[in-house]
């Protein structure tokens, strides 16, 4: 009998599944890189973070260590918490897409985990974090997604260091993933039941020149898709990143919170051709980008510089494997993808009208029970609001929501239709594909722009300190100071900017879709009329806690219009409103009237509006339990005597909230405010809203009429 052949140094390497980047085996860890033209890798281990040299350097060849355009080898005898480089010879030749340096020390594009800062060694040479070796071991203790559906989600998009950075956060972790633990009891109380993080992909903590001259305060700069950004964490031990981080998740969902990543996979931190050569350059420049015709340029989609090639195979695999490695080594409940038309591109830069990558993410069966949003534009023109991905798995950013209501609320000419339509779903953006009104993620303000107090406060931006003299940010806010630009005493003045965020914020959680309020706008924070504030690690951006105190009255009235939110299925349809009469009871699920109640003249320049909303009618009794609303709004800026509508005069109302009331007379939580006068004339003031809901004596009624028509 013969005996088996000895394993060859290949055999062992492959014996196994093959995922890129370090894989922790029980003899060493093993490499894999992806390079087509790389003539020669190494692998350059360190002993600690600030060592600017490598402790040992193990070199891999093409007729050794690489199978097709795979490179791999065990290195035995090392393990978790590893510190390293890759360095890959090549051709440099720009007019042929090549940017190879033997020279630079790179990131691997697959390390889970960075450490240490870009440290200045010479004139021409800096050395970038280094990648750690990560045990992806977790107690999760059963912690799963949780699956919220979108009906049911209320998104709060915050910045984990801008959250608890400022002194007045008041914990030991300030600016960390644990920070954000210690203020979950806030997020509970509040009732939103998802966070959505600006990004924590690694990004760069200082400049690539080695100085702390960063102007990346946002995270909009990738250096790496599959770690989270070290400067968030508190134990700067290399590694203990990752652990923070999933602490922070299981903590999250523990709160019934999901946790949504704002990722950028369209663009990274290497700039345009006369940027660093970080890692994705330095392996293989002409797959990992697009480039221009001549290749010696970079194709711009993302206004940043260069454009990552997502519609290229093998960067489509990274981008599919990132997505995965989050949502499941990491619990991820979801992602908003950040000027997601590139990802719509193929490497020519055209448009798809099938892109695969977009398609492979809607239809993954381990990603399915995760949400996907889509910022459906770039920064080359493409704007894909309402048809992006063909899917309904694929929700969006609904742009025209945030300008319409702007529009609407700031007294526009001719915006009442609109107005409505954003009210009622969008069905004008999102039926033609086929698409219910919960593919609308509604939204006001973002991280992107004036803060819901600025807008109030600021006809113009306001960005100086970014150091672009006032040339960043957009010119289009639709915003308006309400006589006086900034801060002011004028009692007058600062009641109607208080009574213009509550019609913002009643209208953003009374609508049909998917609202989504930014961290701070709950209580009045600022940005000093900063709408572009990406490079602000200061004051400027930091969530200063002494306002949930100072503004406690619109943090009580936020809560409350969450909490009606989510108990009352009349504001969260899955189908969108016809107008058509309902069957049992013959009331049209949505009504428009003019102020005097008349049915609306759509025609009518500046009209104030009502809005009649019937509850869905349920099939089981027991499951009766919407209210009807009617809604009142005065967008000029003139009082108004509203007449409530003949239909609606003979039932029952209470009033839920009235903008122009100070606290705690402007929203009743128990939804036992007073009624209307016998008249059916109520007086409203200038820029304000009214909201009546129905009462339980109208829900008596009804259900006595339905059990009356099933007797008969």
């Amino acid at each position: 009998m013969l005996k088996p052949m000895a394993e060859t140094r290949t055999e062992l390497q492959f014996r196994h599944s093959l995922p890129f980047g370090p894989i922790v085996r029980p003899d060493g860890v093993q490499f894999v890189v992806y390079s087509r033209n790389a003539t020669a890798l190494r692998i350059l281990l360190y002993d600690r973070p600030d060592a600017k040299k490598p402790s040992k350097i193990i070199p891999l060849t093409q007729d050794r260590d690489r199978w097709g355009d795979v490179w791999s080898i065990l290195v035995p005898g090392i393990q978790a918490g590893q510190l390293y480089h890759l360095q890959a010879d090549g051709p440099f030749a720009p007019s042929q897409g090549h940017r190879f340096d033997g020279e630079a020390c790179l990131i691997d594009p697959w390390a889970q985990a960075l450490t240490g800062d870009f440290r200045k060694i010479s004139k021409q040479f800096v050395l970038p974090p280094k990648c750690v070796v990560v045990d992806d071991h977790f107690d999760w203790e059963g912690d799963r997604h949780l699956r919220h559906d979108l009906a049911d989600t209320i998104v709060y998009e915050m910045h984990v260091r801008g959250f608890t950075q400022h002194h007045s956060s008041q914990t030991q972790h300030a600016g960390t993933y644990l920070g954000v633990i210690d203020k979950i009891p806030y997020l509970k109380s509040l009732g939103v039941t998802a966070v959505e993080l600006l990004p924590i992909h690694e990004f760069p903590t200082n400049h690539h020149d080695g100085t702390n001259t960063n102007k990346n305060y946002w995270g909009y700069d990738t250096l790496n898709f599959f770690s989270p950004h070290r400067g968030y964490a508190f134990d700067q031990t290399p590694g203990a990143q990752v652990r923070e981080f999933k602490q922070m998740v299981k903590a999250l969902h523990a709160a019934d919170i999901e946790v949504i990543l704002d990722v950028v996979y369209n663009h990274t931190c290497e700039g345009n051709h006369l940027g660093p050569t970080l890692s994705f350059r330095g392996l293989e420049n002409s797959v990992y980008y697009m480039l221009e015709n001549d290749q010696q340029y970079f194709k711009n989609y993302s206004g940043c510089g260069n454009t990552v090639n997502g519609n290229h195979p093998v960067v489509r695999e990274m981008i599919f494997h990132s997505l995965r490695h989050w949502a499941h080594n990491y619990h991820i409940d979801g992602f908003r993808f950040d000027l997601a038309s590139i990802l719509s591109r193929d490497q020519a830069g055209n448009l798809l009208q099938n892109p695969p990558l977009v398609e492979m993410i809607a239809e993954d069966p381990l990603l399915s029970d995760t949400k996907i949003i889509a910022e459906a534009w770039d920064a080359a023109g493409a704007y894909q609001v309402g048809s992006f991905g063909d899917s309904e798995r694929w929700v969006e950013w609904n742009g025209r929501y945030r300008d319409d209501v702007r529009r609407f609320w700031r007294g526009d000419h001719h915006m009442q239709g609109a107005m409505a339509t954003r009210l009622s779903g969008s069905s004008d953006v999102y039926q033609p594909s086929g698409r219910p009104p919960i593919c609308s993620v509604n939204f006001i303000t973002s991280h992107d722009g004036f803060t819901m107090n600025d807008l109030v406060s600021y006809n113009k931006k306001h960005n100086l300190a970014n150091g672009e003299n006032n040339q960043d940010g957009d010119n289009n806010n639709y915003s308006d100071n309400h006589g006086f630009e900034g801060p002011t005493d004028d009692p007058a003045i600062n009641a109607v900017r208080t009574r213009q965020i509550k019609n913002l914020m009643t209208t953003l959680m009374l609508s049909q879709g998917v609202p989504m309020l930014v961290a701070g706008d709950e209580c009045q924070r600022t940005q000093g009329g900063n709408n572009n504030a990406y490079c602000q690690d200061n004051e400027t951006s930091w969530f200063d806690w002494n306002l949930v105190v100072e503004n406690s009255g619109l943090v009580r009235f936020t809560r409350a219009l969450i909490q009606f939110r989510r108990t009352q299925p009349t504001v969260r349809r899955t189908e969108y409103l016809t107008g058509e009469p309902n069957h049992d009871d013959n009331l049209p699920d949505v009504m428009w009237f003019n102020a005097d109640g008349t049915r609306t003249d759509w025609t009518i320049d500046k009209a104030p509006l009502i809005c009649w909303l019937s509850a869905p009618v349920k099939s089981d009794i027991s499951d009766l339990h919407g209210r009807d609303l009617l809604i009142l709004m005065n967008p000029l800026e003139i009082a108004l005597d509203f007449t409530i509508p003949t239909q609606a005069q003979s039932l029952h109302w209470s009033m839920f909230v009235d903008t122009s009331a100070p606290a705690p007379a402007d929203i009743f939580p128990m939804l036992d405010g007073p009624g209307f006068e016998p008249s059916g004339i109520v007086q409203m003031t200038s820029k304000s809203t009214l909201v009546f809901v129905s009462t339980s004596e109208l829900i008596s009624a009804m259900m006595d009429s339905k059990i009356k028509k099933r007797t008969v």
